[in-house]
């Protein structure tokens, strides 16, 4: 069954959407808005408790990887290409879910989603004021790509040290990155028509400003006390 867009769109109304590259800040921006005016939350892989049980390999078998992997060991070391290509067709298949869970939320209030629904399914599903696309330069997305505290990224790199050629392992795994955020992937999300706020690659705190930027593109208000 095919849910045609102008029905998805209108229960989306209420759903704000940030896409974009990797340490863009895309995980700091949802938290901050759903707390400043009271919306809910749905962080990155929000969908993992429904796809991780209900994916079906003939249906969705890149969603499946996890249930048939020998090791975390296997996953970190897997080749640069493979990485790519795995990242995206994920992304592809998960946006179903992503979708389903979306409208379960329908009608309960404002909703901000660190989401990786592809571009073009966005563009059916809402619309310019619903979207916020965040890049970061291809550096920074991949050297400091461990350099957050949240559990799965520190999950992977302790998979990567424990490696016996833990150097090796690290530059494949690196490799990948590079590919997943490559000038090609970032002209894509910075051609794609929404609009985009580029992290400057300094050590400055415009965690605020860049808030307000995007709450002011998304018209939200704070709620009343």
């Amino acid at each position: 069954m095919n849910i045609e867009s102008n029905i998805l769109k209108y229960y989306l109304r209420d759903t704000y959407f940030i896409t974009g590259t990797a340490y863009a800040g895309k995980s700091t921006m949802v938290k901050m808005l759903a707390e400043r005016y009271g919306m809910t939350m749905c962080g990155e892989n929000y969908h993992l408790p429904v796809s991780r049980a209900v994916a079906r390999p003939d249906l969705q078998p890149d969603l499946c990887y996890f249930s048939r992997m020998k090791s975390w060991e296997d996953f970190v070391r897997r080749s640069p290409e493979e990485y790519e290509r795995w990242i995206y067709a994920s992304a592809r298949e998960v946006a179903g879910f992503e979708v389903a869970q979306l409208i379960s939320l329908s009608g309960k209030g404002k909703v901000i989603v660190d989401t990786s629904i592809p571009l073009p399914l966005l563009h059916e599903i809402s619309d310019y004021g619903h979207v916020a696309v965040m890049l970061a330069e291809q550096s920074m997305s991949v050297e400091r790509f461990f350099d957050r505290s949240d559990p799965d990224k520190q999950f992977l790199l302790q998979v990567i040290q424990g490696c016996e050629d833990a150097d090796a392992v690290m530059k494949n795994y690196r490799e990948g990155l590079a590919r997943i955020n490559s000038r090609q992937h970032y002209e894509e999300f910075a051609n794609s028509g929404f609009f985009t706020i580029v992290r400057e690659n300094n050590d400055a705190d415009t965690r605020e400003a860049v808030c307000d930027r995007l709450a002011a593109h998304f018209g939200l208000s704070r709620p009343e006390p």
